[in-house]
């Protein structure tokens, strides 16, 4: 029968044995969710969902590392699997999320309502977003590490900070554009081919979802590793499983497919995974 086990004999990297069976569930949607979103830009090339797709896949992996804890609750690499994945997923989806606005002021020709010059709307959130994903990553294997575990999270909560400011500006940066085009409506706006409208609500939705999860995160870093948050299990899946899966379902039914650029404005996505760095992205112009 499983049971909590220290570290070595010391150290316990859980207050609780994680649950298997929400692990298992949460890992089969998300698997689902990941399946679908692959296919989607696959058939449709929207390389720019790219992101999105392995941020689902991310909390797959997140999920199998805390199923795995039930049967191995001193696994050090169960626990950092979990950490690791599960904190760093939503930044992959913020990622796409962004570039889906710069899409959208593309597809209704209002480059010159945008508070920031279009060509670099992509580039600045998505650069932020990658700086704070890799601080988060990074600074989440720290708290494995008994000796160095605090000031692990005072990183994460570094990382998460960024996130949050970023999010914050984003939904400044998409209110104000929709306010200017709303007073000076572009001919293609009133286009009824293309639902931008339901698209730009969709990130207002999904960005608020993603907003909420990370001030959770921030709360439960900040309370320590003996906070209520890391004591009780179901905090974890109230406030970031099932906000995140409501992301994925929600991109996927207003799936922005139609709003592709021209090819020499597309975002050419690398991924890597070398140095702690999960994800480079180059721009061909």
């Amino acid at each position: 029968m499983a049971k909590l086990e220290a570290y070595k004999g010391v150290y316990y990297f859980w207050a609780f044995l994680p649950s298997q069976a929400a692990s298992i569930t949460f890992l089969l949607l998300f698997l689902v969710t990941t399946i679908l979103h692959f296919w989607r830009i696959y058939k449709l090339r929207t390389w720019f969902c790219l992101p999105f797709a392995i941020g689902c896949f991310s909390e797959v992996l997140g999920f199998a590392g805390r199923a795995a804890a039930y049967n191995h609750s001193a696994s050090m690499a169960a626990f950092l699997v979990q950490a690791i994945f599960l904190v760093i997923a939503p930044a992959f989806f913020a990622a796409s999320i962004y570039m889906t606005l710069t899409r959208i002021i593309r597809t209704v020709k209002g480059e010159h309502l945008s508070i920031i010059r279009i060509n670099w709307l992509s580039r600045a959130f998505v650069i932020g977003d990658l700086i704070s994903l890799n601080v988060q990553s990074a600074a989440s294997g720290l708290n494995s590490t008994p000796k160095i575990a605090q000031i692990g999270e005072y990183i994460v909560v570094a990382g998460l900070f960024m996130q949050l400011i970023l999010l914050g500006l984003f939904f400044v940066v998409a209110i104000i554009f929709q306010r200017r085009l709303a007073k000076q409506p572009t001919r293609e706006s009133y286009s009824t081919e293309k639902p931008w409208r339901q698209t730009l609500y969709m990130i207002y939705v999904a960005n608020t979802l993603i907003f909420g999860r990370s001030v959770f995160r921030v709360v439960e870093y900040m309370q320590g590793h003996d906070g209520y948050s890391l004591t009780h299990e179901w905090t974890l899946y109230t406030f970031d499983a099932v906000p995140m899966f409501a992301v994925t379902i929600i991109f996927w039914y207003w799936y922005p497919g139609y709003v592709q650029p021209d090819i020499d404005d597309v975002e050419r996505i690398e991924l890597a995974n070398s140095g702690g760095k999960f994800a480079r992205f180059r721009w061909s112009r």
